[in-house]
């Protein structure tokens, strides 16, 4: 009972309901919802840091007041691993400083080393999204391009089942001597009949048209 009757609590805060209210489809329609702020032009504060709209995405350390570990040309890998050996090394170092000398002043020298070489290793990470960036799109390319040549050969596929289906139809059609043969019409007695019949002029015309026609149709039985 007690579970039941327990207030759930969301993880996350309550939307502004202040703006939501402000874009309903009424609003919407009528216009008069609130235009959206316009594009920042120079600078702009995120997470207590100030950034500039013309800066790169990723800054360099120079701008962020960090001194550079690594030279201006190098590879990337290559460096990525030497500063996870250093890393490795300084938090051995300070270790041995926790367990042997805990109040030495190089205790929080190792700490602002091992800031440093994650601000670095971070840094670089980061210098790897452009190329992630691209990567995930040519994957996504390509699996776009295997889906489109399935979906064709499925199709050439139904198509070539289609023409193999018409094709064996047209060859079971009976040849067209055989239709005619059966529907062959004796026109010369035809003839002949609708010439006696016409020399009678009290003949009924109508009467003339029924007897050609069950002739007709007495032939094609």
């Amino acid at each position: 009972m007690a579970n039941s009757d327990a207030i759930q609590v969301s993880s996350l805060p309550l939307p502004p309901m202040q703006y939501v209210n402000q874009y309903t489809d009424d609003q919407i329609r009528r216009g008069r919802a609130p235009k959206p702020p316009p594009p920042i032009q120079d600078t702009y504060h995120m997470f207590g840091n100030a950034f500039n709209t013309e800066e790169s995405i990723i800054r360099p350390l120079e701008s962020q007041g960090i001194k550079r570990l690594y030279p201006l040309h190098f590879d990337r890998r290559r460096e990525l691993k030497k500063l996870n050996q250093s890393l490795l090394a300084n938090f051995l170092d300070l270790l041995d400083l926790l367990v042997n000398c805990p109040d030495s002043p190089r205790r929080a020298e190792k700490v602002e080393d091992l800031s440093l070489l994650f601000i670095h290793i971070h840094h670089l990470l980061n210098e790897f999204r452009p190329h992630q960036a691209r990567e995930t799109l040519r994957v996504m390319m390509e699996l776009q391009k295997r889906q489109r040549i399935e979906t064709a050969n499925r199709f050439q596929k139904h198509l070539d089942k289609v023409m193999d289906i018409l094709q064996q139809a047209i060859q079971n059609l009976p040849e067209p001597m055989e239709i005619d043969s059966k529907l062959m019409i004796d026109t010369d007695f035809l003839m002949h009949q609708a010439k006696s019949d016409s020399g009678d002029g009290n003949t009924d015309p109508c009467y003339i048209l029924d007897r050609i026609m069950c002739n007709i149709v007495d032939n094609m039985q």
